[in-house]
């Protein structure tokens, strides 16, 4: 069987640019000819995808994936955890749902999992020339060493060679290096093959001296340091602080409700693209203002999200707005939160069970069930102010909606999806905005709305939009880092 040569990145914490340095290097390696494969063992992210057989795998992955030019695969990503509380996430196994653990269930039960992932890793292995894997958070958490199955645990079984990047945008990358080495166990610190210092601003020879102590103390070369690229690409998780709550100077204004568990916060990154289109994340009812249009988002506590827009005001203010004419759009979760009631008869999403009481802007009824619909979709919008759009999108979503009322579009096969009322919209479908049409067809109606004129632009996919940023990441990145030496590295992996 073949076995790939394999790089590691670990990072000194969550957000130190892992994912980010892994497509870099993903797209590197296929512009120089191998066939390349992402891997990440465990992710914890809200933010997922559909791949084309089905199953649920975390986006990170699927754009490592799409960086390297290949089919997002769910062994690319065989643990994904989805937090639905502090302290405990819907655990998916290989794209299935495993079962909902505390934390400290979870942490007793991974060490059964780790042969599912070194099948899944030696699978993608026998297929491809090089393995780009993502470690998690950090390797120096030395309360979570036992039985780790992401870091260097991996590591050490795959015989990965590891590149330990730290974040000197935050400040005290030499300490966040430095301590992170210290920490590790002697076999651990033997997998480091070097260090990357990411996110860098200003004057490297200024930077340079404080290269060389560090070698010297960790007694590991930098391999490079990577400046702050402004690049346009997925975020891998709703805790990214970019979700700016600041008016933007395009002439619309989006509204999107920053709800405690968003997900898939990543369907609306083409209407930030769009260049009449400001989006805005909101989570006080004092900062949503007047916009063009509300949206409601995916989430993982559908019925826990909706209480948290009624307790804070936010429900009331969006019934307001709604009231007044103003576009209310609802994706998945927030589609849920729009109708009368929402059923969760055994407890499905809300321990407790019961009813809910919906917003009231949608004639639908949502019922929680166990099975979770997961598949990718093309559809088209019928009729109304966003008629002919064609949508390229996927579901993923527990519950069955009954719909009172016109669909929001229909898909391939002709089963309807969603419900539109007046000025309010809901559908399940993730992805809608990204073939670029229906972000067209909606700045439009906006702009009407306005009496302002439509700047004229052809509809771009956000698939070619993001192929174009990727090669932007890894030129910056080729430059950045020692390549070849990394090649030699990789030889012995």
């Amino acid at each position: 069987m073949s076995r790939a040569k394999r790089i590691m990145v670990q990072g000194t914490m969550s957000g130190a640019g892992k994912s980010l340095l892994c497509a870099a290097l993903c797209r590197i390696f296929a512009q120089d000819g191998y066939r390349t494969a992402p891997f990440k063992s465990q992710n914890m992210a809200l933010n997922s995808c559909v791949t084309r057989d089905g199953l649920e795998m975390g986006r990170a992955q699927v754009v490592q994936a799409q960086a390297a030019g290949t089919e997002p695969d769910v062994r690319m990503n065989p643990v994904l955890l989805k937090p639905s509380s502090d302290t405990g996430s819907q655990v998916i196994v290989m794209g299935e749902i495993r079962g909902q653990m505390s934390a400290a269930e979870y942490f007793r039960y991974k060490k059964q999992l780790f042969p599912e992932v070194l099948a899944a890793f030696d699978s993608l292995a026998a297929e491809n020339d090089v393995i780009v894997i993502e470690g998690a958070g950090s390797p120096a958490e030395i309360n979570l060493r036992a039985d780790d199955i992401v870091n260097m645990g991996l590591a050490l079984r795959i015989n990965a060679p590891v590149l330990l990047a730290g974040d000197i945008d935050r400040g005290g990358v030499f300490a966040q290096l430095y301590g992170t080495v210290a920490l590790l166990q002697p076999e651990e610190q033997g997998r480091i093959a070097g260090l990357v210092i990411n996110k860098f601003r200003g004057d490297l020879e200024i930077l340079r001296p404080g290269l060389s102590m560090l070698e010297e103390k960790t007694g590991k070369p930098v391999l490079g340091v990577v400046p702050y690229l402004k690049v346009d690409i997925d975020d891998e998780d709703s805790l990214a602080p970019c979700l700016t709550q600041e008016a933007s100077h395009k002439p619309l204004d989006a509204a999107v409700i920053r709800l405690p568990r968003i997900s898939n916060f990543t369907d609306f990154t083409p209407l930030e693209e769009h260049p009449q289109i400001g989006v805005r994340y909101v989570d006080d009812p004092r900062k949503l203002g007047n916009p063009d249009i509300v949206i409601l988002p995916g989430t993982k506590s559908t019925i826990g999200d909706l209480l948290w827009l009624r307790q804070n005001g936010l429900e009331a203010a969006i019934q307001k707005l709604a009231a007044s004419g103003t576009p209310v759009l609802g994706v998945c979760g927030g589609y849920q939160m729009l109708g009368t009631v929402i059923h969760d008869p055994e407890g499905v999403e809300h321990g407790n069970g019961g009813s809910v009481r919906g917003m009231g802007l949608l004639p639908i009824e949502t019922t929680f069930l166990p099975e979770k619909s997961r598949t990718r979709v093309r559809a088209a919008v019928p009729a109304g102010p966003l008629e002919g759009a064609e949508l390229d999108g996927y579901e993923i979503h527990m519950g069955r909606t009954e719909v009172k009322g016109s669909p929001f579009c229909v898909l391939e096969g002709g089963r309807p999806d969603g419900c539109i009322k007046d000025n309010i919209w809901g559908t399940y479908l993730h992805g809608l905005f990204d073939s670029g049409e229906l972000a067209q067809k909606l700045a439009a109606l906006l702009c009407g709305r306005k009496g302002l004129s439509v700047e004229a632009a052809e509809a771009i996919s956000h698939a070619a939009y993001q192929q174009t940023q990727l090669d932007l990441l890894a030129d910056g990145v080729r430059q950045a880092l020692d390549m070849e030496k990394i090649y030699r590295i990789m030889e012995g992996s």
